[in-house]
């Protein structure tokens, strides 16, 4: 598996007006997306572009794997040799050198971790491989206090430190056990650098996802921007909760209710707190966050799944963030949304 195993199912998905996707076909002077689709990091990825022919196509599909199988390689978790894992295996306190996306991916995860008091914490690995949501298997008994005060000792964004010296990027760690876990934030990098891929090739209409992050630019088939479409938390795969023109923008959406286990008779979310090292329990069920880059998104909808909804909304006015969430209130699904998010709503499902 690659690098986002696990993670919820993703409830954001493209609506793409002309191409594969129209629900009627388009009149025959509009230009129809080309759609690239494949896999990457346990997910999938999926381009749209408009104004390309077979060749340029096939030669883009190619290019796009190549550079995803890259980013695998730079941040999975699954392979051993990757430049994280590189990172994580060894022991040594001593700068380490990495490279410069490494370090603004890192750089940008903790940046967003100080925002939300911690809750976005790419230290959690050792938490999150205990609670089996990591390479390691599902544990078949609930972790111990001790053991998840142990994993908690390894963890924390003050024994990392990201620096700079001659031109060259390095991470610092001051435990040599600390793991950092890069999977809440790949899929946003991998999408942002799709985006800078099409811009290298000339191209300017265009939406690409990995997993649950996307980006767009330009205008669809149909000289519209493009629309997402942000998916109810229910079993259904396309239940609609809300649409919105993201263009230009990346979005993101962090879930709780689909990927989960049930253990000594209690349902285990994969959203873990590093505070209580334990999968939260609260009832905020989705967050999708619009930000500038995918990556950003990427970030801010872990850190406000893990704070719960009020926290999450007193983060959300603080930092003037563009953010839908959808809460639990009995049987119901309630919406909630900022100002800011309210700006790029096409249409509210609920």
């Amino acid at each position: 598996m690659g690098l986002k195993y696990l993670r919820a199912a993703m409830l954001v998905i493209a609506v793409i007006l002309t191409g594969c996707d129209a629900a009627s076909s388009p009149a025959p002077t509009v230009p129809a997306a080309t759609v690239l689709s494949g896999k990457t990091m346990g997910t999938s990825w999926r381009v749209s572009v408009i104004g390309l022919d077979q060749t340029q196509a096939t030669a883009l599909q190619q290019k796009i794997q190549s550079q995803l199988d890259a980013d695998d390689q730079l941040l999975s978790t699954w392979k051993k040799d990757s430049a994280l894992m590189r990172f994580n295996a060894s022991e040594s306190l001593s700068p380490w050198p990495v490279s410069e996306a490494m370090a603004d991916i890192i750089t940008g995860a903790m940046r967003i971790g100080t925002k939300t008091d911690g809750a976005m914490d790419i230290t959690v690995g050792p938490l999150v491989n205990l609670w089996g949501f990591g390479p390691q298997n599902q544990p078949v008994t609930t972790p111990t206090d001790e053991q998840i005060a142990a994993a908690k000792a390894r963890t924390g964004l003050q024994h990392l430190t990201v620096t700079q010296e001659a031109g060259r990027q390095y991470l610092q760690k001051d435990l040599p056990d600390l793991f950092v876990d890069l999977s809440t934030v790949g899929e946003g990098y991998a999408a942002d650098h799709l985006a800078r891929l099409m811009e290298q090739e000339g191209i300017v209409r265009y939406l690409v996802s990995v997993g649950g992050a996307l980006a767009s630019r330009g205008m669809n088939g149909e000289d519209k921007p493009w629309r997402v479409a942000i998916q109810k938390p229910t079993d259904q795969e396309n239940a609609v909760q809300a649409i919105v023109d993201i263009n230009g923008h990346g979005i993101s959406t962090s879930g709780s209710y689909r990927n989960y286990y049930e253990l000594d008779g209690k349902r285990i979310s994969h959203v873990i707190d590093p505070q209580t090292g334990q999968p939260i329990t609260h009832n905020l069920v989705s967050v999708t966050v619009i930000s500038p880059t995918a990556l950003e998104a990427d970030g801010w909808d872990t850190g406000l799944m893990v704070l719960g909804p009020k926290k999450a909304q007193e983060v959300v006015r603080r930092e003037g963030l563009a953010v839908y969430m959808i809460v639990k209130e009995g049987d119901r699904f309630v919406p909630w949304m900022s100002p800011q998010f309210a700006a790029f709503l096409v249409q509210d499902k609920n």
